[in-house]
């Protein structure tokens, strides 16, 4: 896999620091790339963010609480564009508080929380069985609950300069990406969920098509790149295509190609860690994320909200209470 150093993170555990990274190095873990989208940043590591009007109204139960200080915000990779571009400084205008993300592969965020390399104060998963490997004392009890708030689709991602863009606009899009030259990009499932349907969609469209080379394309390991790095690479031209989430293809303006009867989607989730540095900022964000404004910028890019999300599993903070229903 393609990965390079990340720029920085937030050691939760000073003393156990490097021994958990070399641990987590050791198991090909990935961690994010310093070329990620510009705004994000390591958790610790407070930067200024570019305010924009929040706009609407909302009810005082969705009211997002106002303060000063930062919220370390632990998000998939996918998420990147929307969070930096709209949704941060967003919420940073809405509340005084100030949005630090740091992105990456879900299930590789999960691994590095847990390994207490990295601390935040909120978690935004791409799918829910990640949310199991922080739970309960085997899992550290990272995480209590969390609240499924949203879906996207996976799609095929082109860049519209490539050689074969036309090709993917008017041919069937499993023979294309099989054609000798092709630089297909897909993130590894190893680390993070789409990685995982982007194998589902490979092996499905190779038996219903009769393609096995789909099968050795999803095999592929020089295909693989870390989530936060992958439409940069798609747009700088070093990938003809890529699998994306809808959210983040329309929040980059990538044009996409529908998989057809290959319907696979990813579903968010979103928690307060446990031990959270910044408590009342991560129940702010919350709030706000899932608020009449959230909710209206997370559907600007294409993302299916769900109406009031219930949460899964225990101890929902009060505050909280007027956005997330108890199971």
């Amino acid at each position: 896999m393609r990965s390079r150093t990340p720029a920085g993170r937030r050691v939760a555990a000073a003393g156990a620091a490097v021994a958990t990274l070399l641990a987590v190095a050791a198991c090909g873990s990935s961690s994010p790339s310093s070329s990620a989208t510009a705004g994000a940043s390591a958790p610790g590591t407070r930067g200024s963010s570019t305010a924009a009007p929040a706009g609407g109204t909302s009810s005082p139960s969705s009211v997002a609480a106002r303060g000063t200080g930062p919220v370390d915000v632990l998000y998939a990779g996918s998420l990147t564009t929307l969070m930096n571009g709209t949704l941060g400084p967003a919420f940073n205008h809405a509340t005084g508080y100030t949005f630090d993300g740091f992105p990456g592969g879900s299930s590789s965020l999960a691994s590095q929380i847990r390994g207490r390399v990295l601390q935040g104060d909120v978690f935004l998963s791409a799918a829910p069985s990640v949310n199991s490997t922080l739970r309960g004392p085997g899992n550290g009890s990272w995480v209590s609950w969390y609240a499924p708030f949203a879906t996207t689709s996976l799609v095929l991602g082109y860049n519209p300069g490539s050689r074969f863009a036309a090709a993917l606009r008017h041919e069937p899009w499993y023979r294309v990406i099989a054609r000798p030259g092709f630089r297909l990009g897909f993130t590894d499932p190893r680390l993070d969920p789409k990685g995982v349907l982007t194998v589902q969609a490979l092996d499905r469209a190779a038996t219903a098509y009769r393609e096995p080379s789909l099968r050795r394309i999803a095999s592929d390991q020089s295909d693989l790149f870390p989530e936060q790095d992958l439409v940069g690479r798609l747009q700088s031209g070093q990938l003809d295509a890529g699998f994306f989430y809808t959210v983040e293809a329309s929040a980059a303006r990538i044009p996409t190609v529908s998989l057809g009867p290959i319907d696979l989607r990813a579903t968010y989730t979103v928690t307060v860690l446990a031990n959270a540095p910044h408590r009342a900022a991560g129940e702010s964000f919350v709030r706000f994320l899932l608020g009449p404004r959230g909710a209206a910028l997370l559907r600007s890019v294409g993302l299916s909200t769900i109406a009031s999300p219930r949460a899964v599993g225990a101890g929902v903070p009060a505050a909280l209470h007027g956005v997330i229903r108890s199971p």
